[in-house]
């Protein structure tokens, strides 16, 4: 599927990072392996919030060194394989987003999918869990932190929050987070909004957070905040500050 020339799955910001703080970003980038064309997409569409989280690997590149935190971020477009769903969740690979078709996605044969799996998907969650396994073996205590940026209307339906927390099963570090958001007073802070997380449309937290029993929260950003270097540089200040705050309740000692 990966041909010379096109990225690597990952990219792999401060491994040896002094911060409790793990960062992982599923839809940082919008690349596209040269085996698949252009996925049969107009020009421009991949640009669009259909093709990645908007802003939000400007904000982990930003954040990382201000927390000194080992931060994942994945390369490839949310199109091509979408690394925040389980391999079987009708979403996992596409035929059409938000309107707009995926030409190339269409009647995919399993081998296609599990080609796209394989190069994209697996080596990109083997990265995170070697880092929670290394970490663990380390006695290094972890908070787990998924970023993700969400577009400002959805379906002609306009989402009013600022930013959002999201959780499923356990809810103690989204909403230390949600209340320190909050208490900045210049924020709408959603709980459990515009998503909620579940074990059928998402996959790091279940699988990287609860299962490991670790403390974490998804964090989403609207994108209009963060579509430039300004609003990224704020957002990551602000967020290098409250997860400086909320962090100490979550730590041993």
């Amino acid at each position: 599927m990966l041909r010379p020339g096109d990225p690597e799955p990952f990219e792999l910001l401060h491994p040896h990072g002094a911060s409790p703080w793990l960062l992982v970003v599923d839809h940082a980038g919008q690349a596209i392996p040269r085996a698949l064309g252009g996925l049969g997409l107009a020009p421009g569409a991949i640009d669009r919030h259909i093709g990645w989280d908007i802003g939000i690997a400007g904000v982990a590149r930003r954040l990382a060194p201000l927390l000194d935190a080992w931060t994942v971020l994945q390369n490839y477009s949310r199109l091509v394989i979408d690394c925040n769903r389980p391999l079987d969740s009708p979403t996992s690979i596409v035929g059409a987003s938000d309107g707009t078709a995926v030409p190339a996605n269409a009647a995919l044969a399993p081998a296609e999918r599990a080609a796209r799996a394989q190069a994209i998907f697996a080596p990109y969650h083997a990265c995170i869990g070697h880092a929670l396994d290394l970490r663990a073996t380390q006695a290094r205590p972890t908070l787990l932190a998924t970023l993700h940026s969400f577009t400002p209307s959805m379906g002609g339906v306009e989402r009013p929050w600022h930013c959002g927390v999201l959780y499923h099963r356990d809810a103690r570090l989204a909403h230390a987070l949600r209340d320190a958001l909050r208490a900045e007073g210049d924020l709408a802070v959603g709980d459990n909004q515009p998503y909620a997380v579940s074990d059928a449309s998402d996959y790091a937290i279940p699988v990287h957070g609860e299962r490991r029993a670790l403390p974490h929260v998804e964090l989403e950003i609207r994108q209009d905040l963060i579509a430039d270097a300004a609003g990224q540089e704020a957002w990551a200040r602000r967020l290098a500050r409250l997860f400086g705050a909320v962090a100490p309740a979550f730590l041993p000692g």
